[in-house]
């Protein structure tokens, strides 16, 4: 059975968090198009041992207590975008790659824009961190959340990593 949860947040508003028995499967922006519409067999379930333990590490995370998460996760993706979303993974709290670099790290050097549709459908975001992924300008690109909360997300990362030097 799939649960889910509203987490509410000062940092990027309403978060709605999904998961199976075991695993957690699903963040999205509550305000954004890419957020699933609730299925009427999806049960509202806040006492969910994962969901609680999502929003605990959410939680922690945007008060800068928590610079990666233990939770265990679940997607479904093609092939490339399951390696995208590895790859996404792998990026250190704190620091960002270009969508060139993240496509050279998936396998297929010259599939940028794949690269960035992929990141386009993590279905896992923040702890999936693809607020992580730039531009090879330094620009944001873009962000299914919005371009807003992605600066917020690395204001939080970078600010906890300038009060640990």
């Amino acid at each position: 059975m799939t649960s889910y949860l509203k987490l509410k947040t000062s940092l990027l508003d309403d978060l709605l968090l999904i998961a199976n028995e075991t695993q957690l499967t699903g963040i999205y922006f509550m305000d954004c198009a890419h957020a699933p519409v609730l299925p009427s067999d999806w049960k509202l379930n806040p006492r969910h041992a994962v969901l609680q333990q999502a929003s605990e590490e959410l939680q922690e995370y945007f008060e800068g207590t928590r610079t990666s998460f233990s939770i265990s996760l679940h997607y479904k993706g093609t092939d490339f975008q399951e390696r995208v979303w590895q790859e996404i993974a792998k990026i250190p709290f704190g620091q960002t790659i270009t969508y060139s670099e993240l496509a050279r790290r998936a396998g297929i050097p010259d599939a940028i824009r794949a690269a960035g549709t992929a990141t386009g459908k993590n279905p896992l975001g923040i702890i999936i961190p693809c607020h992580r992924v730039v531009g090879k300008n330094g620009s944001f690109g873009g962000y299914a959340g919005g371009l807003g909360r992605k600066r917020r997300l690395l204001d939080l990362e970078q600010r906890d990593q300038n009060l640990d030097l």
